[in-house]
């Protein structure tokens, strides 16, 4: 008899290649290596939200909270929502551990094994995994190259069938930096609820769109009892190891969703929430000071890339990621990636970490500091110039 001490579904998971490039720059130990691989601002978390967090600490709210999360955090957050057009109340949201959690609890939420969760790529690998691991099959839907990576309706529709249960929109888009056009997913709202189908709308870089404001998806669609917001606060405002987020939706998911989320986390760790409520209620500058930070690192980088023969990208509109067509060089986007880091100490992630439709591509985060992405981009440029044309 075969011993088994791993299950099937675990074992068919991959590691996701942005934490094997990590790992390898990590064993190739280089003192000036330039990273711009992981989507985490360079900046601090703000004062007053670290100082709320040593308050509720030294005021002993160090116990467990409502799986859901406290009731002034959740109140905070169902606030934001409507702010931006939302019908959300505070019954209706779910605290969680990072947008991660609340991305899992939502697709083991709606998913039964065998169901179908449908994913435009190039797109963040989390969904893919979690369709996975909550027994369903994620249905990867390639985005056309030849547009940029921008949100094409039709070829989402066309993939929904009777056994697709979610749809997961992440907008502005990792890797990609696209704003998906409001209506055209909208589009995909009213195609899913005909197939009884839920549409996750990952929102965690909504506040970081810079060329025009996006509406929320569940705010102008005809059908929000089928749409699950996902937002938090690791992105806006510089928290991303606070790990807290949130969701809201229709009252069968949210109730569910709570349920479960027992057998996960339980509940975000108590000083976390009260530094996340600070963060909603407290002053913006410095969250609006890193988005103008980001937004003048985007044009830098653009700028800088211009410059450089053979390879090219479509202009980040949000999120600070630009995602570089590499397909001109020789090998894949992994072997791209690694000849990057061995031989000029610069990190970024392959394209494909985000799906058959990221081959060929690099995805370089500019949350970095100008001087750092400047000397990554001036190395990137000498290898792209020391490599013969194919």
């Amino acid at each position: 008899m075969t011993e088994r001490t791993v299950s099937d579904r675990v074992a068919g998971i991959e590691p996701q290649q942005i934490r094997r490039l990590f790992d390898l720059a990590a064993e190739h130990g280089g003192d000036d290596t330039v990273h711009l691989e992981v989507g985490e601002p360079d900046f601090q978390t703000p004062d007053h939200v670290v100082e709320a967090a040593v308050d509720a600490a030294r005021g002993g709210e160090t116990n467990y909270t409502p799986n859901a999360g406290i009731d002034p955090l959740r109140e905070a957050v169902a606030a934001e929502f409507r702010d931006r057009g939302i019908d959300a109340d505070a019954d209706r949201v779910v605290v969680t551990t990072g947008g991660v959690e609340a991305l899992y609890l939502t697709l083991l939420t709606v998913t039964d094994p065998g169901d179908e969760v449908v994913v435009p790529t190039p797109a963040w690998p989390n969904p893919l995994s979690q369709a996975e691991l909550a027994g369903a099959t994620p249905v990867e839907v390639p985005l056309p190259a030849e547009d940029g990576f921008a949100f094409d309706a039709d070829r989402v529709i066309a993939a929904l069938t009777d056994r697709t249960a979610a749809v997961v929109l992440t907008s502005p888009s990792n890797p990609t930096g696209r704003v998906f056009d409001v209506d055209e997913m909208d589009r995909v709202v009213s195609a899913a609820a005909d197939y009884d189908a839920v549409v996750v709308a990952d929102e965690v870089y909504h506040r970081l769109a810079y060329d025009d404001a996006q509406p929320s998806l569940a705010a102008v669609t005809d059908h929000p009892e089928r749409v699950v917001t996902v937002d938090s606060c690791s992105k806006t405002y510089a928290m991303t190891g606070w790990r807290v987020g949130w969701l809201t939706g229709p009252e069968p998911v949210t109730t569910a969703v709570t349920k479960i989320h027992e057998s996960t986390t339980s509940c975000v760790n108590s000083p976390a929430q009260y530094a996340a409520l600070a963060a909603l209620t407290g002053p913006e500058e410095p969250a609006r000071e890193m988005k103008s930070a980001f937004e003048r690192r985007r044009d830098r980088f653009v700028a800088r890339l211009g410059e450089i023969p053979r390879v090219s990208m479509a202009r980040p509109e949000g999120a600070f990621y630009a995602f570089v067509d590499v397909s001109a060089l020789s090998g894949t986007s992994m072997d791209v990636a690694e000849r990057l880091l061995f031989d000029y100490d610069v990190v970024a992630a392959p394209g494909s970490a985000f799906g058959d439709a990221g081959e060929g591509y690099l995805r370089f985060s500019f949350a970095n500091d100008v001087e750092r992405i400047d000397a990554g981009l001036d190395r990137f440029e000498a290898m792209v110039r020391a490599e013969p044309r194919r």
